[in-house]
């Protein structure tokens, strides 16, 4: 079944009031940077959770090597402490007191351990101990400038993965303030357009109750026209629509504010030729469910002869919507909106088509 495509589609400014439709566009392109942006946090996020772990585990190594190294400190302080007492005791032994006093007067452990081996005086046991407790001292050292270089490679990647996420927080926290603007204005333009249906409504309902009292005297004015009279119109002008379409207008204003359905053609929605052709339905009149069909119903009228009641077509005739004068018509927008009077004017004037008086 072939419904109004163009009006079918999503919510564009071609449809319904252009500010809101196009506020409404601009709300759901920055609604989806906002969660582009939110996928992008939640990695930037767990990217700075890693390397904080990272940092955590350096930071407990060096915590644990500091310990080591004041182990392999304390003995180095101990080993050297019982050499140089065993020296003390092997040189005053031996009487060698000169030997003596140029062992204990070495400036460091090397120069000790050189004066020590150039002695030669001590047991393999000991020089076997002092080795390992040496390269122990060393390995920690070395162990300690390892964990340092890590920890500030950590940190550096802790400060670069914080400032991501900052970045992105401020854009997150800027297209939210923008998206919140956004929508502010487009429920103060929802609140104008509002109050401009109630008017139009208002107006149309005049204008409704006035054309109805006037019917009976128009009435009588045609029956007493000739017969023939018609015959004498031109093919680009319409004959005048039937007394029992009269009434379509004001069928049509009960579903105001009815919500756009895609496909729907009943009070619970309807969609822009699914509106036309349950209005027609109630003065017995059946029209196809297409605004193209519909299109090819009746006869052609031209816009300055448009009457309320006839069909006015847009968009390649992809909508559809029932004429109320004034310059005005009703119909279903699009998905979104809701049934309601619009102008012919702007975007509908631009792509106006034609009409059918049914």
């Amino acid at each position: 079944m072939v419904t109004c495509f163009a009006a079918a589609l999503a919510a564009t400014p071609a449809a319904g009031d252009p500010s809101i439709a196009s506020k409404q566009a601009e709300a759901q392109s920055v609604m989806s940077q906002v969660q582009q942006l939110d996928s992008s946090l939640e990695r930037a996020v767990e990217a700075y959770n890693l390397a904080t772990v990272k940092l955590n585990r350096v930071r407990a190594d060096l915590k644990a090597n500091h310990v080591q190294l004041q182990i392999a400190k304390e003995s180095l302080r101990r080993a050297q402490a019982s050499l140089s007492a065993r020296l003390v005791s092997l040189y005053t032994s031996d009487g060698q007191s000169d030997s003596l006093s140029v062992l204990l007067g070495a400036s460091s452990l090397d120069d000790l351990v050189n004066r020590f081996n150039t002695a030669n005086r001590i047991s393999a046991q000991d020089s076997h101990v002092l080795g390992q407790v040496t390269r122990f001292d060393n390995e920690v050292k070395a162990q300690e400038i390892r964990l340092k270089h890590a920890k500030a490679e950590a940190d550096a990647l802790v400060r670069e993965r914080a400032s991501e996420r900052a970045s992105i927080e401020g854009q997150l926290s800027a297209r939210r303030a923008l998206l919140s603007s956004i929508r502010g204005e487009i429920a103060h333009l929802k609140a104008q357009e509002a109050a401009r249906q109630a008017q139009l409504r208002r107006e149309l309902a005049a204008r409704v109750a006035a054309q109805q009292q006037q019917a009976p005297a128009a009435a009588l004015s045609s029956t007493a026209a000739p017969v023939g009279s018609s015959s004498s119109d031109s093919g680009s002008v319409a004959p005048a629509p039937p007394s029992t379409h009269s009434s379509v207008v004001s069928i049509a204003m009960r579903y105001l504010g009815t919500p756009y359905v895609w496909g729907g053609a009943s009070p619970s929605g309807f969609d822009c030729s699914g509106l036309v052709m349950y209005v027609f339905s109630q003065v017995g009149v059946s029209l196809p469910h297409s605004s193209y069909s519909q299109y090819g119903m009746g006869s052609p009228v031209s816009r300055d002869q448009l009457q309320p009641g006839d069909l006015v077509f847009f968009d390649g005739l992809g909508h559809v919507g029932i004429y109320v004068g004034g310059g005005s018509f009703i119909h279903a927008p699009h998905t979104g909106d809701v049934v309601k009077i619009s102008s012919i004017s702007g975007w509908y004037a631009s792509t106006y088509v034609g009409a059918r008086r049914i």
